[in-house]
């Protein structure tokens, strides 16, 4: 494969078939969207067939307030980098969990191992399920932490706050005690800064 990106989305387009939902170039980037029901079968197909041998990254998204509200698809997804040493390119994976309220996907540690953690924080701070997971537990917050902190509906300042206790020794959970606040940013740029 060529480190061209129209010749490497020709390419993917051709071996994912009816598995691919949309393959876009955008800012430099191939980005391809595959379908939650084909997940492992065109991971692994990503893998064998057109040398993506290293995972980089993996995180969770919501949509749900996507451009302005105007965001029509799945609320939550997950989005996967991989990497060709071999060719010397990148290609970022997005693949949409059918249900919103309790979004599912399949674990892609047995494809690649290096998978698990960054499997458990997006469960952790999107509340993301992963069939076939080898341990999928909360990984950044407490274990008594209830929500799931990088959803864009879980309010700011959080339910209850921890803290050390002098008198009790020990560490105590309360309601938060922080006023909300709007916050207004510095800086607004325009709509198509970064675009090209």
């Amino acid at each position: 494969m060529a480190t061209d990106l129209g010749v490497l989305k020709t390419r993917l387009t051709e071996l994912l078939g009816e598995r691919l939902v949309s393959a876009d170039v955008k800012l430099g980037e191939l980005t391809v969207v595959v379908k939650a029901t084909e997940m492992l079968a065109s991971m692994t197909c990503l893998r064998d067939e057109a040398g993506f041998e290293q995972m980089i990254d993996l995180c969770g998204v919501d949509y749900s307030e996507y451009g302005n509200g105007a965001w029509d698809g799945a609320r939550f997804a997950a989005v996967y980098h991989l990497l060709s040493v071999k060719n010397n390119v990148r290609v970022r994976v997005r693949i949409f969990a059918v249900d919103d309220e309790f979004p599912v996907l399949e674990s892609v540690t047995k494809i690649w191992p290096c998978a698990g953690w960054f499997e458990r924080e997006a469960f952790d701070l999107f509340g993301i399920v992963f069939n076939d997971h080898p341990d999928l537990r909360r990984l950044l917050t407490d274990y008594g932490f209830v929500g799931n902190p990088f959803r864009k509906d879980f309010p700011l300042s959080g339910h209850v706050e921890m803290r050390y206790d002098p008198e009790q020794r020990r560490v105590v959970y309360q309601p938060v005690t922080v006023e909300p606040r709007e916050v207004t940013p510095r800086i607004i740029r325009e709509a198509t800064y970064g675009c090209d």
